[in-house]
């Protein structure tokens, strides 16, 4: 299942967890906000500067690569706020 991960680079925040998703959730979440795959590595935030933007980090797990999601993480640069209500919008 793909973990959803929360950066807040101000804060030295190297991702606080705020959620695992199924794969139908994730697609519904980013309908809205388009990812890009950033590699095999968790991006560092540590030294980011005090002005630099959150973003969130969605991680697939070799398991759940598919023809379209690579393994690997994938960095939103979306807000998180608007992140947060896409995933209270989903539905159980």
């Amino acid at each position: 299942m793909p973990n959803l991960y929360f950066c807040q680079p101000h804060a030295k925040n190297q991702g606080m967890l705020r959620a695992v998703l199924s794969l139908n959730e994730c697609e519904q979440v980013l309908s809205r906000h388009k990812p890009q795959f950033f590699g095999e590595t968790f991006p560092s935030v540590a030294a980011g500067t005090a002005d630099a933007q959150d973003f969130a980090v969605l991680r697939f797990d070799a398991k759940e690569g598919s023809g379209k999601w690579k393994p690997g993480f994938y960095r939103l640069d979306s807000d998180l706020n608007q992140l947060n209500d896409a995933l209270r919008e989903l539905q159980r």
